[in-house]
């Protein structure tokens, strides 16, 4: 396996977590010149606890308005996708029972020895089948 392969896997998610990174490392850079400026106005020492206050407040804010929110739709979604929910099995389930179908059709005599030879080798994966011709 070559060594790089973490990094091909899981690609995407690098090139995600690098925008994350470079937009949050923004975020508070830019926000420490708006800070400074700000407290320059206003005749106030720049003081570090009240800069920090401020970023963690307005960073929790946009990640509870707008991150949050899409991670949960988007990644919650995936996740519970790749766990095998029930909304996920439907097509599956659907998809196999067609092919059982198909398989009988097609090959009438050993159409049902393919069929149970296939549940009995993914048994842990295979749900009921519609027609009551599952493992």
């Amino acid at each position: 396996m070559p060594q790089n392969s973490l990094w091909r896997a899981y690609g995407y998610a690098w090139i995600t977590l690098a925008f994350f990174l470079f937009s949050l490392a923004g975020h508070w850079l830019f926000g420490w010149f708006a800070f400074v400026q700000e407290q320059a106005q206003h005749g106030q020492p720049v003081e570090v606890p009240a800069y920090l206050a401020e970023m963690f407040r307005d960073t929790f804010e946009n990640w509870q308005s707008e991150f949050l929110q899409l991670l949960w739709q988007v990644g919650g979604l995936a996740f519970f996708l790749f766990l095998g929910s029930p909304q996920s099995k439907e097509g599956s389930d659907r998809l196999e029972a067609k092919i059982d179908v198909i398989l009988r059709r097609v090959d009438p005599v050993d159409g049902e020895g393919v069929i149970h030879e296939l549940d009995e080798r993914y048994a842990g994966r295979h749900t009921d089948d519609p027609e009551g011709h599952g493992a």
